[in-house]
């Protein structure tokens, strides 16, 4: 019978889309002892009783949130919290935009998406005297290139983009990005790339010593250039069906982000994550509080909540997420702070970068050699 990673996996869509069948258990941190269970978040909102100041709606990732963390916040501050759900940055910025903002109080988008939004003039610029732990954070993610000074944003959990593959059916394993063009005949129709045209084109780009950004229209054809050379071996562009073909070993090698590696992993010895030597993306998650906030002290509650180090010391173990708070990093079991799957060294993660937003006539590059890539 499957394990529940293994069934977790198989139905788990991307680090975005973490809907859980069972807790994953939690030793050693003041949370371990209060049942996780996964939270009644709903992927339609209502409007049912917003409004109401001992109310809070937050609008986030599915999975970022339970039960038992809904109801220990509850406890404390008397505040009850609705979570409602999104799949991609993208359509929770459509929903905040077509409903003028709605009655979120806490958004969590990525980091290229803050930047966005901060642009949009949507967010509130967090006053700082009223936050606890600010200091606790690692000084990376104090004053992140995506919204300096923490301004509008705090940082929640972190990750990484690379390759996920088989040690045994691989004699050399990979390191880098060049890995796939260089063993393509023997990778051929076993390996999958992202469904997403970001990290796809910038791994690419970063392949071949330019930004995971690029804007320049010669870089951005040479990267679809390239990745057409490899089409005809790529099995699929998927986020998600690379997990059962891997673990059945119909896949060598995928592409993936560090957290659904570090889920899978432990079901399959012959499995290892690689943070490609070149350089990749490093994503972060974070919490703000819009301008439309109806309810901006219990958003300000929230965040301070959720920087508590053994909260996010909780659920860095639970999620499989890294956590940028330096104190609940120091709560986290040795094996957890030394797996270089969540935590990779210095000295790759200083040759990574966060997705930045696109200008429109750049975006429309990178989506036409994408169409023409993928539907090809």
């Amino acid at each position: 019978m499957p394990s529940t990673v293994y069934k977790k996996a198989l139905i788990n869509s991307t680090r975005r889309r973490f809907i859980q069948t069972s807790a994953a258990a939690l030793s050693g941190l003041a949370l371990s002892s209060c049942g996780w269970t996964l939270a009644q978040v709903r992927s339609t909102p209502t409007n049912a009783g917003r409004g109401d100041n001992k109310l809070l709606y937050i609008y986030t990732w599915a999975g970022y949130t339970d039960e038992d963390l809904l109801n220990r916040f509850t406890q404390d501050t008397g505040i009850k919290v609705i979570a409602d759900v999104f799949d991609s940055n993208e359509a929770m910025l459509a929903k905040i935009q077509a409903s003028g903002g709605g009655e979120y109080s806490i958004i969590y988008p990525s980091d290229y998406m803050v930047r966005q939004m901060v642009e949009l003039k949507m967010l509130t610029e967090l006053d700082h005297s009223r936050l606890l732990g600010l200091d606790q954070l690692f000084p990376k993610f104090q004053n992140p290139t995506y919204d300096p000074d923490n301004r509008y944003s705090v940082p929640m959990t972190w990750g990484t983009t690379g390759l996920i593959y088989n040690t045994t059916k691989l004699k050399n394993q990979p390191q880098d990005w060049n890995y796939l063009w260089d063993q393509q005949k023997q990778l051929s129709r076993k390996m999958t790339l992202q469904n997403d045209l970001r990290e796809v084109m910038g791994a690419t780009l970063k392949m071949l010593g330019y930004s995971y950004n690029s804007t320049d229209p010669q870089q951005i054809k040479q990267a679809y250039e390239k990745l057409a050379q490899l089409k005809p071996s790529i099995a699929s562009f998927t986020s998600d069906a690379w997990r059962s073909q891997i673990l059945t070993g119909d896949l060598l090698v995928a592409m993936c982000v560090s957290s659904d590696a570090n889920d899978l992993i432990p079901e399959a010895e012959n499995l290892q994550y690689v943070l490609p030597r070149s350089g990749s993306s490093l994503w972060t998650d974070t919490l703000v509080i819009p301008k439309t906030a109806p309810n901006p002290e219990a958003a300000y509650a929230w965040i301070n909540y959720m920087l508590q180090p053994e909260v996010t010391a909780a659920i860095c173990q639970r999620l499989s997420f890294a956590t940028p708070n330096k104190v609940a990093f120091n709560l986290l079991p040795p094996d957890v702070r030394d797996n270089p799957v969540l935590f990779p060294p210095e000295s790759l993660l200083a040759k990574c970068e966060g997705i930045a937003p696109l200008p429109d006539k750049v975006k429309e590059i990178y989506e036409a050699y994408w169409t023409k890539l993928t539907s090809s």
